[in-house]
């Protein structure tokens, strides 16, 4: 039996373990990073094997699927709503992504976590999260995708706010949650339409139709607000906001939800979904928009920012804009290939900065230096993901940012010169944060700062060779093993991915100068820092970068005046208008109650009071008629018939 056909284990495997970590490990918290460990392991071990299966690239889909709700008439056809697995090219991709990774960082939070109290919670939580997020990415219907969508916004509120105590962890963790829910809404929405116009919510057969030009334009709003959803979950502006502050939570949570789970669900999403946008333009252009739109955006919020987790959040939501413009731009192996990279150099990098914070006991930049020699491990492995993100060649990051390059040029110049600008800020703030962190002298308040224990090391190793030799499946046909998850129709031959020397010489080029100017600013001494800041107009840019360009501003005005306001406004309603009403209501009730028991009393009950005395008084005057003598009744017996004879005269 292939491995694929047990492949529904997958999810089962670390979900099992957030159940044994939960509620089998308070009394032994010691165990339940290394038991996370082994679920975890063990998801990972299936999904490399049945990953294993489909690199040749032209293997033939999996797909199980089972009833779950079945509605309707059978004329013309009843509705069913199913549960089933999915397995493909693209599929395979994501589970040894999501795998690898969420190992990782659960045998990195062994050493990390040693010491915390909340142990089992945090743990069962990983196991949590891994597991929904490859539920996600095994579901064969976008219900079910809704489903574990939900879980793993959920596990991401649990895991952000894990230091529940902190107000700024609670905070970013209801941040996090309110902002990506707005997505959500949009996304449901989007299915619903799906749904409404062809009757199915299975991935196949959406992704199999080919519309006409006419009958494809009815795409575009649903499209819409499924990449909607895509924008709330892989924080692309506007709803970019929560990411930032998710650094609340420890920093191997950040290098799980940053590289391999939460924010890929949207790019994953958008993937899954690439058949069907590639029949709506204005839906592609959307996508590309947004993308490089983001892609700058982030960047430049990430020149100023002085938190060593908060620099390298900006800079995944300015990767995963790369990513939704590759896609936007149609280069769907780029955006995948680059997905799969990223993965690897972000993780190894978030997981350094825990390193490093693990050491010296802050976040802050300025309170750091001169760890090149006292932590060697991490400022070597760091010095290779910061490279690799810069696209240096010779590193992953190069052969897959140079591709979005590439593609975006062949289809507009101006968001190639965006993307092409974002790659010199993502350069120069990666290594201002490796100057300041590693170069001079230490500044920070610790007493020794040493290298972290073996536990955190030895994932940091991995993650920077996996940083160095990810890029090469270049050349082993990777674009022919993502693309078999696309139908035929999209298919051009394409085994291999190529590289454009043009770009790749404007790309170089670009990383090169961010570097020499991130060099003199913050190791030589060259160049003045305040030299980004002299005059008024360079002044007024660092200010808006500083307060986010006004988008956190905006957003907290929009609740206090906006949300708050109306809540007020519909309060004032409520107590003037309607309970206004519902009491003046009341009073008329009250009084109308009142005038019908004045009624009852004095009108009705006097009729029928007034009718007895009537009745009793003719009584008491007619039984006088009753004397007894029969003469009497004689004189009245001949009176009537006299009556009755006049009667009948006179009408006769």
């Amino acid at each position: 039996m292939a491995l694929v056909e047990s492949s529904w284990l997958i999810p089962i495997i670390p979900l099992a373990g957030f159940l044994v970590v939960g509620f089998g490990t308070r009394r032994v918290p010691r165990l339940s990073g290394w038991l996370a460990v082994t679920f975890v392991g063990a998801a990972l071990a299936l999904s490399l094997g049945v990953a294993i299966e489909y690199l040749p690239g032209h293997t033939k889909p999996f797909e199980v699927e089972r009833d779950w709700i079945v509605y309707g008439s059978a004329t013309p056809q009843p509705v069913k709503l199913s549960m089933g697995i999915l397995v493909d090219n693209l599929t395979a991709l994501m589970l040894v992504v999501v795998g690898v990774v969420g190992f990782l960082v659960a045998l990195y939070s062994v050493g990390y976590m040693a010491h915390d109290p909340g142990r089992p919670r945090y743990f069962a939580t990983i196991c949590l999260f891994v597991g929904v997020m490859l539920g996600l990415v095994l579901a064969n219907n976008y219900l079910l995708v809704f489903i574990f969508w939900e879980l793993v916004g959920l596990c991401s509120y649990l895991l952000i706010g894990f230091w529940y105590q902190k107000p700024s962890a609670a905070a970013a963790a209801k941040k996090a949650f309110l902002v990506t829910r707005v997505g959500d809404i949009l996304l449901l929405l989007g299915i619903i339409l799906l749904f409404h116009e062809f009757n199915t919510f299975n991935f196949k057969s959406l992704m199999s139709l080919h519309l006409e030009p006419e009958a494809a334009s009815r795409l575009t709003l649903p499209l819409l607000l499924v990449f909607g959803g895509a924008v709330g979950k892989s924080a692309q502006v506007p709803l970019h906001v929560w990411l930032p502050d998710a650094m609340e939570g420890p920093t191997p949570v950040s290098a799980l939800i940053h590289a391999a789970t939460m924010v890929k669900a949207g790019v994953y999403l958008v993937a899954r979904s690439f058949p069907l946008f590639e029949q709506s333009p204005d839906a592609l252009l959307w996508v590309a928009t947004i993308g490089a739109v983001t892609a700058l955006l982030a960047a430049s919020l990430g020149l100023v920012a002085w938190d060593i987790k908060r620099v390298l959040a900006y800079s995944t939501v300015s990767q995963l804009g790369y990513m939704m413009l590759a896609l936007g731009v149609g280069a769907y192996g780029a955006a995948m290939f680059h997905l799969w990279n990223h993965a690897f150099f972000k993780a190894l990098l978030f997981l350094c900065a825990g390193s490093v914070i693990h050491a010296v006991g802050t976040n802050d930049l300025r309170l750091m230096g001169g760890l090149r020699k006292l932590m060697p491990i991490t400022s070597l492995t760091m010095l290779i993901g910061a490279l690799s993100l810069s696209g240096i060649p010779g590193l992953s990051g190069f052969f897959s940012k140079d591709e979005i390059l590439a593609a975006a040029l062949s289809k507009n110049p101006l968001l190639f010169a965006m993307v092409l600008l974002a790659a010199l800020f993502t350069a120069f703030y990666m290594f201002r944060l490796w100057y300041l962190a590693f170069g001079r002298s230490y500044r920070g308040a610790a007493a020794h700062p040493h290298e972290s224990p073996a536990t955190m090391t030895l994932p940091l190793l991995v993650l920077a060779i996996l940083a160095v030799v990810s890029g090469y499946w270049l050349f082993a046909g990777f674009g022919g093993f993502i693309n078999g998850a696309l139908p035929e129709r999209l298919l051009h031959g394409e085994e291999h991915v190529s590289i454009n020397p043009l770009v790749a010489g404007a790309s170089i080029l670009a990383a090169l100068l961010g570097i020499l100017v991130a060099r003199a600013a913050y190791s030589t001494g060259k160049l003045k820092p305040e030299t980004f800041t002299a005059g008024p107009v360079r002044a007024g840019l660092h200010r808006a970068l500083v307060g986010k360009l006004g988008f956190d501003r905006a957003y907290y005005a929009f609740a206090e005046r906006g949300v708050y306001g109306y809540a007020a406004g519909q309060g004032w309603f409520d107590r003037r208008v309607v309970d206004g009403v519902v009491n003046g209501i009341g009073r008329g009730t009250v009084g109308l109650s009142r005038g019908t028991d004045w009624t009852d009393m004095k009108v009705i009950d006097g009729v029928i009071n007034g009718v007895a005395r009537a009745t009793v008084g003719l009584g008491g005057r007619l039984k006088h008629l009753q004397s007894g003598v029969v003469s009497h009744y004689g004189v009245l017996v001949i009176a009537g018939v006299a009556l009755l004879l006049a009667i009948a005269w006179a009408v006769g």
